[in-house]
């Protein structure tokens, strides 16, 4: 079995990796999330979210203000300018930041983005590019200390027969490229990028039943299979109809290793993780 990477401490809370795994609850604050739930602008809307995400049992809160989305990405899409992105950021993180008994992550891969959220209290940087699209961002995270989540991603292109060794190889480039640069090394978190980087559903399914070799680069690992086509693939639902398919790749994601989950229904999801870690991890209640 590999060991797990030592605690992290991100914002108020520590995270100890191994004893039970962590829920990291999505806030879109966006007209355009794939999974329809994002609050827009409202910033009232998001804090009453974020809170009922923490009553039922969020660890972190990753807010995002620019959809990335695959149609987004590489149908041609105008990317989401920084001056917008944060003009639907900053005020959400200002009402939700000091309410919060836990941590807020900023889903963003510009590095000015990412400065200005975590002068508004956000405590940890979540790159859906990996620290690839930003050369900055590198330089943000070293210089602020906060933990960052390297996510596997790539421009549309041919993967080769093994999609598992091609991804740990490009997060481990990643996770390479950001020690390098000052960022410490324990606190770096990845993310395989279920969804992301042209993978196929066959490519994310064998991501999630391989985990464990994503888990030998050393660092805590998460998975966010929550909603996503793959699953819609697989079942023929649409996106307001993927909770069951959801739940079951969380489940085995636990299973395999996950240490957190990135989910849009937190209360559904914060139970699957309680009840697969009882089986997983062991359970400290009555024999």
């Amino acid at each position: 079995m590999l060991p797990h990477p030592p605690p992290l401490t991100i914002g108020p809370r520590r995270f100890a990796w191994g004893e039970r795994t962590y829920v990291m609850g999505v806030l879109n604050v966006t007209p355009d999330s794939f999974s329809g739930d994002g609050v827009g602008s409202d910033a009232d809307a998001a804090l009453e979210q974020a809170l009922r995400f923490q009553e039922w049992g969020a660890d972190i809160i990753d807010v995002g203000a620019e959809s990335t989305r695959p149609a987004s990405v590489y149908a041609g899409a105008e990317p989401t300018s920084e001056a917008v992105e944060l003009e639907r950021l900053l005020p959400v993180l200002r009402r939700i930041c000091p309410a919060l008994d836990i941590p807020v992550s900023v889903d963003t891969y510009k590095a000015n983005v990412a400065q200005a959220a975590l002068r508004e209290g956000a405590a940890m940087i979540n790159d859906v590019w990996g620290l690839r699209r930003d050369p900055a961002m590198i330089e943000v995270a070293a210089s602020t200390g906060v933990p960052v989540v390297v996510m596997h991603n790539r421009e549309r292109g041919a993967y080769g027969p093994d999609v598992v060794a091609d991804v740990v190889s490009e997060l481990r480039a990643a996770v390479d490229a950001g020690t390098r640069g000052g960022i410490d090394g324990g606190k770096i978190i990845v993310d395989p990028g279920f969804g992301f980087g042209g993978k196929s559903p066959g490519h994310n399914l064998e991501l999630l039943r391989r985990l464990s070799e994503i888990r030998a680069l050393g660092c805590p690992v998460l998975v966010g299979t929550s909603r996503k086509s793959t699953i819609g693939r697989v079942l023929d639902l649409p996106v307001d109809e993927r909770l069951e398919g959801t739940a079951a790749t969380v489940a085995l994601a636990i299973a395999n290793g996950a240490d957190i989950v990135r989910v849009h229904d937190v209360k559904e999801m914060a139970r699957v993780a309680r009840m697969s870690d009882a089986v997983v991890r062991g359970w400290s209640g009555a024999t």
